[in-house]
């Protein structure tokens, strides 16, 4: 499915309306494509002539979190960062608390730890994020 349709329908349950302003701040983020925070969206945005006010992004967010475009990661200084995520493979984060890198993986055994923790529990799990944080080789 688009991800505009994903989002008229999302926006349309809530009684929202897919804007123009919606639908640039969603292009970006794809264009985007990896890891992004709030500012870099916005001054990309604006340096496309692009006027979309920090107001409709910070209200947009979790829209774009809640029909699963975008998931938030949060790492050092509890900054928030999110990244973007539709169409690809759940993975997992190690990051690196003196330089910010970020590092994907993904573990078939976490999964499976995962779902048995659900199952001893009678929990339905829907999805989980794990973030490892620490220090990458080259700042260790």
């Amino acid at each position: 499915m688009d991800l505009l349709k994903i989002l008229k329908s999302y926006l349309a349950d809530k009684n929202l309306k897919l804007t123009k302003e919606r639908i640039a701040v969603l292009e970006e983020i794809k264009s985007l494509g990896g890891h992004f925070d709030l500012e870099e969206l916005l001054i990309n945005l604006r340096k496309k002539g692009i006027k979309v006010s920090k107001a409709s992004i910070y209200r947009l967010i979790p829209l774009l979190k809640d029909c699963g475009i975008i998931n938030e990661v949060i790492y050092k200084d509890k900054h928030s960062h999110y990244e973007f995520v539709y169409g690809s493979k759940h993975h997992d984060h190690m990051i690196c608390l003196k330089c910010g890198k970020i590092i994907e993986f993904t573990s078939p055994s976490i999964e499976k730890l995962q779902e048995r923790f659900c199952k001893e529990n009678d929990f339905y799990g829907t999805s989980h994020m794990l973030e490892i944080k620490g220090f990458c080789k080259n700042c260790r």
